[in-house]
This record gives C-alpha cells, structure tokens and sequence, in this order.
C-alpha cells in the first residue's frame, strides 16, 4: 500500500492536532484556529507550514508579553561610581534601558498580522477574500450576453 501525498494526506485537509514539536501555546493556538479556518474552505493540507508560523509567532509573541510582564518595558541604569582604589562608593543614575523583549513582541506581532492576513484571521482579511471569491463568481461580459440571448 503506497502512502499518499503529503498535499492529499488527510483528504487534503489541515489535521485537526498540532504537530509534536509545537511548544504548549503554539498548540493551544493551532487547536483554536484550525477549526476555523478549515469551516472556511480556504485552507489546504499543503498550507500546513503557514499554520505553523502563524501558531509559533503567537507562541513567541505570548512569551514575550509575559517577560514585559514580569519585567516591565523598561529598567533603570545606573552607572557605578568608583574611588581610586577600585571600591563602588555609590551610582548615577544614567537613564532607563528597554526591554529587548518589546522588540520581540513587536516583531512576533508584525508577523502574526503579516500571516493572519494571509489566512484570513482578521475581520479586514476576511472581506478582502469575500471580494476576491466574489469577482471570481462574476460572469463575463460575454457570458452574459449569451444568456440574454444576443450572441
């Protein structure tokens, strides 16, 4: 018995659990989405990968929310004032530092926004492809013509 293809595996459809080597919020996300965009029938098996990035953005994105969280979205810096013989004798204060970790989420978002509008994850996305199904729909000039009979 010969395996399928990987585009044809599943009936063509996206399976419903996520891969093993998604991280815990990367599959919590994948569990959420997936029903959804196959009730959409926009997705196929071969968009898997699309999927996947989407679901790690959202997984880095997350665990950079919570660094913010439990760090804030800047620190403090101070610089060490020192006596001659090399001891710390106090600190100035130098201005504030910003946590790497809003670049991080920053750039997670950017992506998540990026592939969601691939996929239709946005109310703004998901009228784009209403439109884009729509003019597909409509008939040809010439098409019509031959219906009303005039060709």
């Amino acid at each position: 018995m010969s395996k399928k293809v990987y585009y044809r595996q599943n009936g063509g459809h996206l399976p419903p659990k996520p891969p093993y080597y998604l991280g815990t919020l990367a599959s919590s996300c994948w569990r959420k989405i997936v029903p959804f965009l196959e009730s959409t029938g926009r997705v196929q098996r071969i968009d898997a990968a699309v999927v996947e990035q989407y679901c790690s953005e959202y997984e880095v994105y997350r665990q950079a929310y919570k660094d913010i969280q439990e760090n804030g979205i800047q620190s403090k810096l101070y610089v060490s004032l020192q006596d001659s013989t090399g001891n710390i004798i106090g600190q100035d204060f130098a201005g504030y530092r910003k946590n790497p970790a809003v670049a991080t989420m920053n750039d997670a978002l950017k992506q998540l926004k990026s592939i969601g509008s691939q996929l239709g994850l946005s109310p703004q996305a998901r009228q784009e492809l209403m439109q884009i199904a729509s003019h597909k729909k409509e008939k040809s000039m010439a098409e019509q013509l031959k219906e009303a009979g005039l060709i």
